[in-house]
């Protein structure tokens, strides 16, 4: 009798959590979702007029400047982007200023109506912590509460603006702690990861939808589980350079960042010094793919993901130009994400490698797409289940295969410098417990005296 009381109500108590969190959870998505999309619906109303007007380009420089200028004189508190969200998790303070939404929205359509390299996730999950943030003083949660709707608002802003639900769960979950995941906000971020991309659904807002044809004729349960041995060494591989690659970009942002802090120490003119490096990368190649988002063009020769994804031609140095485009961009200080542009380098050079390695273009592709932001952003699992849900199941073995050992091969290193280190990768070396990237970074300085090192952010 008294263990059937005792299941009755451990019952009751997780009926109870999860109508809580309904209701906390629920409305706090939708605006999320709402916003995402609204901001979807924006970016690419900017990118096509861009396209229909390149000369915007040569305005960069001043259009950074003015945003510059706003986040100086307005958003000073809201500066730090991802890494405020997460700083506010690991250590509950001053909380998300409610103005981090407005700002970043307003900031990424101008980078992107001028043709600035950035992305998209980032904006999503900063609207998503900030609106989460609001909702949490309306309710009037204590700051475990707080701490647990940031990151139901990282997982709606992340699922919403990719379409992915379950990879915006577990991503919200495993992108604060390297090696670790806090299963208490497994349920809520879940809600608000499907909540919120139902919500954009709803608005008639899309997701574009990639496609593969290796292996596409295979129906039968097997291709789940395809696995051909060399074609397997051939992913080991390119998982390698996938991983050193994220770790380059991650690196080359932090360095550049800080050189932009040390020769120009006035913020607001940070973005107008990186708007005219920007156009001078666009003269140097001679092509503007490497601008915006770089999902699709117009023009059908144009190199972009899909294209990447469709096209068995090989492009070699793409997914170089591209990193440099975007690090050149993001460090002096425009708005956006690091995700999308990670997109087109893994995918660009998965391309590459494909070329070199005798393997299918569109599935190397495929897997650098991935990969490459799994090893930047520390978040395997969750980068899987987005292969998966983005490409299918068929792959499922690559897919993994390429996250983990890209996610291995990235070291301690990332693009999110407030991400702590919970487990380290390897147990070389002596880290202390709960180290941020940021303090890891500072740890790896070879020469005394660094700067570009220590004055990363």
């Amino acid at each position: 009798m008294i263990a059937v009381r005792h299941i009755l109500q451990n019952a009751v108590e997780h009926i109870i959590f999860s109508v809580r969190w309904l209701i906390y959870i629920v409305p706090m998505a939708a605006v999320v979702g709402s916003a995402v999309a609204f901001f979807l619906w924006s970016l690419e109303q900017v990118t096509r007029f861009r396209f229909e007007h390149p000369w915007m380009l040569y305005f960069l420089p001043l259009a950074g400047v003015a945003v510059g200028l706003l986040y100086h004189y307005y958003g000073r508190s809201a500066e730090g982007g991802n890494n405020l969200i997460m700083d506010q998790i690991h250590q509950p303070g001053g909380g998300v200023p409610r103005r981090m939404a407005p700002l970043i929205l307003f900031g990424t359509l101008v980078t992107h109506l001028f043709g600035g390299s950035a992305g998209r996730e980032g904006t999503a999950v900063q609207m998503g912590g900030s609106i989460a943030s609001a909702f949490g003083r309306w309710y009037r949660l204590d700051p475990a509460r707080v701490r647990i709707l940031l990151v139901a608002g990282i997982a709606a802003g992340f699922g919403a603006v990719f379409g992915t639900p379950l990879a915006g769960a577990v991503f919200a979950l495993e992108v604060l702690m390297i090696g670790r995941m806090e299963y208490e906000a497994l349920l809520p971020a879940f809600i608000a990861a499907v909540a919120g991309d139902w919500t954009c659904h709803a608005w008639g807002v899309g997701h574009t939808h990639y496609h593969i044809d290796f292996l596409a004729s295979s129906a039968s349960p097997s291709a789940f589980f395809h696995l051909e041995p060399v074609l397997l060494v051939k992913v080991i591989v390119a998982a390698a350079a996938f991983g050193l690659a994220s770790t380059a970009f991650a690196e080359l942002s932090h360095r550049f960042s800080a050189l932009f802090k040390r020769f120009v120490p006035y913020g607001p003119l940070r973005p107008a010094v990186g708007g005219l490096l920007v156009i001078g990368l666009f003269f140097l190649v001679g092509t503007s793919d490497y601008l915006g988002l770089g999902v699709s063009s117009p023009d059908p020769k144009a190199v972009t993901i899909v294209s990447l994804l469709q096209s068995p031609e090989i492009h070699y140095w793409s997914w170089f130009w591209k990193i440099i485009f975007t690090a050149v961009t993001l460090s002096a200080g425009f708005k956006g994400g690091e995700v999308t542009p990670l997109f087109f380098v893994g995918a660009a050079l998965g391309n590459a490698l494909a070329g070199v390695l005798g393997a299918p273009t569109d599935l190397f592709a495929a897997l650098g797409f991935v990969a490459i932001f799994a090893g930047a952003s520390n978040t395997p699992l969750a980068c899987t289940l987005m292969g998966v849900e983005l490409f299918g199941a068929t792959h499922l073995i690559y897919i993994a295969t390429a996250c983990f050992l890209a996610y291995l091969f990235s070291g301690h290193s990332g693009i999110y410098l407030s991400q702590r280190i919970a487990v380290p990768k390897t147990g070389a070396g002596e880290l202390p417990p709960e180290i941020s990237l940021r303090e890891a970074r500072e740890l790896r300085v070879s020469a005394p005296g660094d700067e570009l090192n220590s004055d990363a952010s």
